[in-house]
């Protein structure tokens, strides 16, 4: 595997989760693998999850790792061809790119939608570059469409604690004060198409995801109904994205309050667990009863994130 980006670069999803298992009963068996080797994890964007967890998976493969903070400890990038560079960008991708690579063996990057162009966050615009140019194995530490890591330690914790062979998995729109991007929603509903679950996604109308990411799951507008028999229960706001308007691409279109997760939500599901991931805005997508609740899985599921994280090294190490 040279690239982690979506749900298809990790393969069968059976042997990956087998994998994850082997790993966290033993999460240093591998750890001669990135002996002298060198993960560059490169930060357009906060991080807090990702940062701690990709680190650690990278320390448990015996690899060393260097954090790099765009903007904040680096010159600022400029990422646009042809621009006349007389402002406040000092370097340009397309230079600092290779010169990034020549100091590491895999790249991990983070770079969030920036809500200017449809077109340029859904062609991943920045994240290409880093796969064309650095010649190195580069994985997602959540793009602007995409968030990989977080949606295979999703699966890893559904795994985990499913009651049945084939759990009812619901995604869940709900409230927030900010625009904020389709990379974890996208990302959840890619795995879970694939996944051995019934899916489900619930959202008000204008909030329809990108189809490739749909597929074949079934939308259900009245969330109620959604929730009816639902073994998990998986909340997240994200912004409108503009599949049917695209000039509403980005924008917060309600703070419909109803849709926010509280125990007369959870009281329509089948004793759900619930899942979030992280940071979440208390009182606005979930309450705090049910967030810290017997059945809320928020922390464990934060834990799986070092796991997935650590496959997915293995796996780029392994292409070396």
């Amino acid at each position: 595997m040279r690239t982690f980006t979506n749900v298809k670069d990790i393969g069968d999803l059976k042997v990956a989760l087998a994998e994850a298992q082997e790993i966290k009963q033993n999460r240093y068996k591998y750890e001669t693998l990135g002996h002298h080797k060198t993960c560059l994890l490169i930060f357009f964007n906060n991080s807090l999850r990702t940062r701690l967890s990709t680190q650690k998976a990278a320390r448990n493969l015996g690899m060393d790792v260097i954090v790099l903070d765009i903007n904040q400890g680096a010159w600022k990038l400029e990422t646009e061809r042809g621009v006349v560079m007389d402002g406040d960008k000092s370097e340009h991708l397309l230079e600092a790119i290779p010169v990034m690579a020549n100091y590491c063996d895999v790249i991990g990057v983070r770079s969030f939608a920036r809500f200017e162009s449809r077109e340029d966050d859904y062609t991943e615009k920045i994240l290409n570059q880093f796969i064309k140019y650095s010649g190195k194995p580069v994985f997602s530490m959540e793009a602007a469409t995409g968030h990989p890591l977080q949606a295979f330690a999703d699966l890893i914790t559904i795994e985990e604690y499913k009651r049945k062979d084939r759990p009812k998995v619901v995604l869940t729109w709900a409230p927030h004060p900010k625009a904020l991007p389709q990379a974890v929603p996208n990302s959840f509903a890619d795995w879970m198409n694939e996944a051995d679950v019934d899916f489900v996604i619930t959202h008000p109308h204008g909030y329809e995801l990108d189809p490739k990411f749909v597929r074949g799951a079934k939308v259900e507008y009245d969330q109620k109904k959604a929730f009816e028999g639902a073994d998990f229960i998986y909340a997240k706001n994200w912004a409108c994205p503009g599949v049917t308007t695209p000039e509403d691409y980005g924008k917060v279109l309600c703070k419909d309050m109803s849709w926010t997760v509280d125990t007369e939500h959870m009281s329509w599901t089948n004793n759900a667990y619930f899942l979030h991931c992280l940071p979440v805005r208390r009182n606005m997508i979930v309450t705090d009863d049910v967030i810290e609740a017997p059945t809320s899985l928020v922390i464990p599921e934060a834990a799986n994130r070092e796991i997935s994280a650590t496959v997915v090294l293995r796996r780029l190490l392994e292409s070396l």
